[in-house]
């Protein structure tokens, strides 16, 4: 079974913003894939189905962005899986231009506040990832505000379809086609 985890802030307030990315593509999943997504438990909200013929579970952290790995760690440990081989986790990257996601098989925190809480809590920094643009921040702001922020008309369009795009990379991860995914979708725009 695979965890499909994607991060963001549970709050209504935070809805949409540039940190709930990961939200937008789990709820664009459960959508896509008709995964109902009702389940409270392990400190989230999850739903069980079927993405490219293998079982997944969904997972919404409700702890906030920089707790995610308490959620993730508890999910890994009931279901008894190995983040290097079970685990794909799906957030916003400022280092990326709205529209475009990166894939990777493993990889440091690079900054992010929730990838660091993960490889915190799992004791791993080896599981996949699917990091979706949402840009970087304008001169003068300051982070928080920044990733907090909703996107322009403009971004919003472009970040419709890097959610797409991250969706069939999760189906493709899923069903053991890291390469494809990295391959048809690790290039900039």
């Amino acid at each position: 079974m695979y965890v499909i985890a994607g991060l963001g802030n549970p709050d209504k307030k935070y809805q949409n913003t540039r940190h709930n990315i990961g939200f937008d593509v789990i709820d664009a999943l459960a959508e896509k894939y008709n995964i109902s997504m009702n389940e409270k438990k392990h400190k989230a909200i999850c739903g069980k189905g079927m993405i490219a013929g293998e079982k997944v579970l969904l997972v919404k952290p409700q702890t906030y962005m920089n707790l995610s790995g308490e959620s993730i760690a508890e999910v890994m440990a009931f279901y008894k899986l190995d983040p290097a081989e079970d685990l794909i986790v799906i957030f916003d990257d400022i280092s990326l231009s709205p529209g475009n996601i990166r894939i990777r098989a493993k990889g440091s925190a690079g900054g992010h506040n929730g990838i660091k809480s993960i490889i915190a809590e799992t004791g791993s920094s080896d599981f996949a990832r699917i990091k979706v643009g949402v840009g970087e921040k304008p001169e003068g702001w300051d982070l928080a505000d920044h990733v907090l922020g909703h996107f322009s008309k403009e971004e919003r369009a472009c970040v419709e379809e890097a959610i797409e795009n991250a969706c069939t990379a999760a189906a493709y991860m899923a069903g053991g086609e890291i390469s494809r995914a990295m391959n048809e979708f690790n290039h900039v725009k």
